[in-house]
């Protein structure tokens, strides 16, 4: 199943269910441009290697290009979200609770946005959804276990490999600092009083964040557009079945919508990312980067749906512990974690309520 830009067009103008769901799509996907994005960019900002317009504008880019790209490839994920939930028979109630489950992610994510705290749409969408199927079914007969299981298999195995993998990459730049030491510059291409070195680490710096930014399409952008093609179905009183194809134009819409969250509103989550956190330095930028990527790769490619947050900021965290754990802000450690461990049942609450009250205006 999919639709054609025209098709949206032609059905978006006469349909005000699909106004009002592609307008709360819309504003999911800019707060996880303004929340979650930025991750992919800040420590590449933070370290003044690149300032923030030209790196959103490098993170549209490679979002878009991660979009499209996993999409054509593997579109796991966004069948994942899309089957986690059974919203029932009735296309009305189910776009109520769609739609619910979208206003516990912008209400929440702005919340997070306001105190610069990233946080994940990913597991507020999975939570939104999952009480907005709650409150249809007055149970947990809606939810589809084994997908369900993907996404805590995805949380814990996400962040446990994203800090392991940051951990091995500091642990490697102090064993390369070691050997630079004892042997002298010339070897190693990071050394700090090498010229050509310097420029080896801000083009990793470069790559890394771009690899990060391409995940980050090939992960949350699945999972919304997924969500945006369930959603028009929906409001056209199509209950969708089997497979589904999404198409270019939403993804090049969903990019632009990243992009522009990140532009509006990323400094925030950069600087508590990139700054107050952990203060790394270049090539740490550069190691948390790639290790983030390489955890969201193996991801996708899984069908696991998992929070580019978690992934990005247990990276760093592994980076900062493994070359100097008292560089490592404690407290806004503790902050995140708080927020991740509670986006949960904030979410779900708001989503359940918000579709017991969206479905009490809404005909059989």
């Amino acid at each position: 199943m999919t639709i054609s830009l025209c098709g949206f067009i032609a059905a978006f103008v006469k349909n005000p269910p699909l106004q009002i769901t592609t307008i709360l799509i819309f504003g999911v996907i800019l707060v996880n441009g303004a929340t979650d994005a930025p991750n992919a960019i800040a420590s590449l900002v933070a370290s003044g290697e690149m300032k923030l317009k030209p790196a959103v504008r490098m993170a549209a880019l490679f979002n878009f290009a991660g979009l499209a790209l996993m999409t054509m490839c593997n579109a796991n994920v966004a069948y994942t979200i899309c089957h986690m939930v059974d919203f029932g028979d009735s296309a009305g109630k189910a776009l109520a609770a769609l739609c619910a489950a979208l206003t516990s992610i912008i209400l929440w994510s702005a919340a997070a946005w306001r105190f610069g705290i990233p946080t994940s749409e990913s597991h507020a969408l999975i939570a939104g959804l999952t009480g907005a199927a709650i409150a249809i079914h007055n149970g947990l007969s809606g939810i589809n276990g084994m997908e369900w299981l993907k996404v805590l298999y995805g949380l814990a195995a996400s962040s446990i490999l994203g800090f392991s993998l940051g951990w091995l990459g500091g642990k490697g730049l102090l064993w390369k600092e070691a050997i630079e030491s004892k042997a002298g510059s010339f070897l190693l291409p990071f050394s700090k009083g090498h010229r050509p070195g310097r420029k080896k680490v801000r083009q990793a710096q470069i790559a890394g964040a771009a690899a990060m930014a391409f995940m980050h399409g090939a992960q949350d952008g699945q999972k919304f557009m997924g969500v945006f093609l369930l959603g028009i179905f929906l409001s056209m009183g199509i209950m969708p079945a089997g497979n589904f194809r999404i198409p270019f134009w939403m993804t090049a819409l969903c990019s632009i919508g990243i992009a522009a969250g990140t532009a509006i509103g990323g400094e925030r989550i950069i600087k508590t990312v990139g700054v107050d956190m952990v203060r790394l330095h270049k090539a740490q930028g550069a190691v948390s980067d790639v290790a983030a990527a390489a955890c969201l790769l193996l991801s996708s490619l899984t069908g696991i749906p998992v929070s580019t947050t978690h992934v990005k900021t247990t990276a760093i965290m592994g980076v900062g512990i493994a070359s100097d754990g008292e560089s490592v802000n404690k407290s806004i450690m503790k902050e995140m974690i708080l927020a991740w461990v509670i986006t949960f049942p904030c979410c779900g609450g708001i989503g359940y309520l918000a579709a017991k009250f969206f479905i009490l205006n809404v005909k059989k």
